[in-house]
């Protein structure tokens, strides 16, 4: 005879501020057989409980169970090294945040006081279009910074040590990689050294080259001149952090430069709060 859900064992579970019921991970059952019957009991139970919807956390080491959660009606919301997250709504209309949705990149425009610009042209070209000089810079990793990221982009791909400023502009981009949007910061930096040390194996050139040249080159795409403009012309804004809204470890705030030492709105550590532009 079946057992009611109230007499069956229900999966491991905790409510969220939503009305949604997070699963435990850890405690999700190894046999498929045992997790198919108490997530059968668990769903009328949190149905009934009107809650709206369920996350299920599934471990790699737990992966045989994922059929039976899409045989009842849950569907992959987002996956990592070491998981998949799967969700089912509870209630019709019910509304679920989806994952992340954005890349986030950084150029670096490095400026000499002489007005002498850092530039790359890298291996491989994009979109079936040759390649083209333009700013060292790419993707951010887990947990870092703006600033930090430019600045260890630089230095990788050019061997040139520069230290960030500001931010002078950004790009909001739909439709990039994997149907994800993408988000490209400008930032603008003081070259700490000039010796070029370029990474071989993306930079197939990277030079010193006057602004003006860059700005006046035909093979130049004019992206990349309105970007290098954009750090010229404005002070943009500087890296900094307000009191009470998290440390600079977590967090990181760009204000105007007038704006930085006033009330709650302090220089980012190791930062002088000059724009130095």
């Amino acid at each position: 005879m079946t057992q009611s859900p109230a007499t069956q064992q229900l999966l491991e579970a905790r409510p969220n501020p939503f009305g949604g019921m997070v699963t435990a991970p850890d405690a999700l059952p190894a046999s498929a057989a045992e997790f198919a019957q108490r997530l059968d009991a668990s769903l009328a139970q949190w149905t009934a409980d009107g809650l709206k919807a369920v996350w299920l956390e599934v471990p790699i080491a737990r992966s045989a169970l994922i059929p039976e959660a899409v045989n009842r009606g849950f569907t992959f919301h987002h996956t990592s090294d070491d998981y998949l997250m799967l969700t089912a709504l509870l209630q019709e209309g019910a509304w679920l945040p989806h994952f992340a949705t954005h890349y986030i990149g950084i150029g670096g425009v490095v400026l000499t006081p002489d007005r002498e610009l850092l530039v790359v042209r890298e291996i491989y070209g994009v979109a079936g279009r040759p390649p083209t000089l333009k700013l060292p810079g790419g993707a951010l990793h887990p947990g870092e910074h703006l600033a930090e990221a430019v600045e260890r982009e630089v230095l990788e791909e050019t061997g040139v040590q520069a230290e960030f400023q500001s931010i002078a502009c950004f790009r909001h981009w739909h439709g990039y990689r994997y149907g994800k949007s993408d988000i490209y910061f400008v930032g603008r930096l003081r070259p700490l050294s000039r010796e070029i040390t370029m990474q071989a194996d993306e930079i197939q050139e990277c030079l010193w080259l006057p602004v003006d040249d860059f700005l006046s080159r035909e093979d130049i795409s004019n992206f990349n001149k309105q970007i290098v403009r954009a750090a010229l012309e404005s002070n943009g804004v500087i890296q900094s952090f307000i009191e009470g809204f998290g440390g600079p470890d977590t967090r990181e705030y760009f204000m105007p430069g007038h704006l930085v030492d006033g009330i709650g709105v302090l220089p980012f550590p190791g930062k002088d709060g000059a724009s130095g532009v």
